[in-house]
């Protein structure tokens, strides 16, 4: 890493293996699947007294198969100035809300980033934003303006994980009359009372999460295209520490369409210190989720339990291993996770990650993917 004063620059370029040990269920899919993902953040700090701020965060993939994982996005291209309790920024950039481990109900200013996490959706797309926000002794208040929109990213016809039907973007509608032009809008309020932390937002305008519909391509295939719909949302987030307990939960009431439904996910998670005398630490987490649409409902979590256990090193090489299980309670489906972390040495970090599927029925909203399994390397190498 370069740095100055003012100025810092730190990166990586990550090369990536998938494997796949189904059979494909398309002819234009293959078993593997190799790429290198890169990406440089930038941070200037400017004025007299260093309050105002650009950072740029580009980041790009070149992949293998799948022309749709090449591509390059802004995560981060903004500029900030802070004046006593107040910060605003300007220009692309990434928000997290939620709390949970299996999903993040909550969390929906940025778009899901599908080509470059395709399981469990948790890697964002930048998102130009005017974001203002201010810390006083009763909480710290965010209001964003959100003046444009981005659609979510899906693997083309080579691409793997993807659905039986493929994604055809160019097939996209907007309940709005205004496209990606829609202006949307959120606020956030946050706060700590003692061992409880809590959240509480409120998001207007266009959904991130689209409704996919069948149609014919312009070659006349059968694909999915993708709805948009405007939304209104109120989420709240919450967890409280309670010595080695930690309780956790979130969740929305939603307008959509003319309806309105409600989700909601929580759960604990329990830490044994130090367990068979080393250093390394044992999480247990059990986690449960609930969509008020049932089995009609988008998202895979309308009825499932997750358990997982965790288990921190606390080493110099901050090692972790989490393995998990996913139970739909209507249909019997599980999914299973593993993710691996160490860092090799100070420059070099490895990630592995597992996702598999077991009896899913096509009644389950994973069916589409319940044939690719797969299992993640990705080597780091940090500057």
């Amino acid at each position: 890493m370069a740095q100055a004063d003012d100025f810092s620059l730190r990166g990586f370029v990550m090369p990536e293996i998938r494997l796949f040990p189904q059979s494909p269920s398309s002819p234009h899919q293959t078993n593997s699947d190799l790429s290198v993902a890169g990406e440089i953040t930038a941070k200037y700090f400017f004025s007299a007294d260093k309050n105002q701020s650009i950072v740029i965060t580009p980041f790009g993939r070149l992949d293998q198969r799948d022309h749709r994982r090449t591509h390059w996005d802004l995560r981060e291209a903004r500029y900030g100035i802070v004046k006593g309790a107040w910060e605003l920024r300007v220009g692309f950039d990434k928000v997290f809300w939620g709390v949970t481990e299996a999903v993040h109900l909550v969390d929906i200013v940025n778009q899901v980033d599908v080509i470059e996490d395709p399981v469990k959706q948790e890697v964002r797309l930048g998102q130009p934003m005017i974001r203002l926000r201010t810390a006083q002794k009763f909480g710290t208040f965010d209001i964003f303006v959100l003046p444009y929109f981005r659609e979510r990213t899906y693997p083309g016809i080579n691409g793997r994980p993807a659905t039986d039907i493929p994604v055809d973007t160019g097939l996209t509608r907007y309940e709005s009359s205004r496209g990606q032009h829609h202006i949307g809008g959120a606020a956030r309020y946050s706060n700590s009372f003692g061992d409880v932390d809590l959240g509480l937002s409120y998001f207007q305008g266009t959904g991130r999460d689209p409704i996919l519909q069948p149609a014919l391509s312009k070659n006349g295939d059968l694909v999915l295209a993708p709805l948009y719909p405007q939304i209104k949302q109120a989420s709240f987030d919450v967890q409280a520490t309670k010595g080695a307990w930690l309780y956790k939960m979130e969740g929305y009431w939603r307008s959509e369409l003319g309806r309105q439904y409600e989700a909601a996910t929580g759960g604990i998670e329990y830490t044994f210190y130090g367990i068979a005398g080393t250093d390394g630490d044992l999480g247990v987490v059990a986690e449960y989720a609930l969509d008020s649409r049932g089995m009609v409902a988008r998202a895979p979590y309308e009825n499932d339990g997750f358990f997982a256990l965790r288990w921190t090193a606390n080493d110099m090489a901050s090692t972790s291993l989490l393995v998990g299980v996913d139970i739909d309670a209507n249909t019997g489906a599980r999914s299973f996770r593993l993710k691996a972390d160490r860092r090799l040495n100070d420059n070099y970090h490895i990630s592995i990650e597992g996702y598999a599927f077991g009896d899913v029925p096509q009644s389950d909203p994973v069916y589409s993917i319940a044939d690719d399994d797969y299992l993640q390397i990705r080597i780091a190498r940090y500057f």
